[in-house]
């Protein structure tokens, strides 16, 4: 029977409705622009999030090295272009205003303090394990009141590394004195969050928000729950 003293978290869609954030940022911001520009607001906010979909599902260490604002101001000169309007200074701005906009929409998920709380009582570490960049995920970080309740954050430009890479979840091990054998990772992807984590031993949860089928070939999570609340009661504690 394995017993586990360290869990690792996702961030996005994990611990905090990131979709919700993103989505109602680029809409905002969007809506802006539809009325300077009389274009349709929902046309841009498409071709923005269908941008910003590719780029991250594309992820790779490759692109680590170039900054996330120059990444998403060019997400949003592509969204322009879908529109007819080809003006990278409103592309810069249509940036600066998303960010903006995201931040005042984060909130974290309903249960989410309540397990790091409990966790913690038991004697657990806990870690942030994420594909975001230092550039913004430092403040989402701050804002979201997860500083002081977590022991370790992992981001993948300061780590050099991106999820699934099974080398990512064992750093995050050793960094906080623990092994696979006694470390659960939380994600809400299956790819980025459960294939990595149990390629090197460790106990997985999958919080099943997005609906997709586990693929026939790929090995099953340990656990899958509905919602973050609900992780607790399936860790091996």
């Amino acid at each position: 029977m394995r017993s586990i003293d360290t869990v690792l978290f996702d961030l996005d869609d994990t611990l905090h409705d990131d979709t919700t954030a993103y989505r109602s940022a680029a809409r905002s911001v969007s809506e802006a622009i539809a009325r300077e520009r009389n274009i349709d607001a929902q046309t841009l906010t498409d071709a923005y999030d269908a941008s910003a979909q590719k780029y991250w599902a594309a992820l790779t260490t490759a692109h680590l090295s170039v900054a996330i604002s120059i990444e998403r101001e060019r997400m949003w000169y592509e969204g322009l272009l879908q529109v007819g309007i080809d003006d990278r200074v409103l592309a810069h701005r249509a940036a600066d205003e998303y960010v903006a906009a995201r931040a005042g929409a984060l909130e974290l998920f309903p249960g989410t303090v309540e397990l790091l709380e409990r966790l913690r009582a038991r004697g657990c570490k806990l870690g942030l394990v994420t594909n975001g960049f230092a550039e913004t995920h430092h403040d989402k970080i701050d804002r979201l009141g997860l500083r002081e309740r977590m022991d370790a954050f992992f981001l993948a430009d300061e780590v050099g590394m991106v999820k699934p890479d099974p080398e990512l979840f064992l750093h995050a091990c050793r960094a906080m004195g623990s092994t696979p054998e006694r470390t659960a990772m939380v994600g809400d992807r299956y790819d980025r969050d459960v294939r990595g984590a149990h390629d090197v031993g460790m106990f997985t949860v999958l919080i099943d928000i997005h609906g997709k089928p586990i693929p026939a070939d790929g090995p099953r999570p340990d656990s899958i729950v509905a919602t973050i609340a609900d992780v607790l009661a399936v860790l091996p504690l």
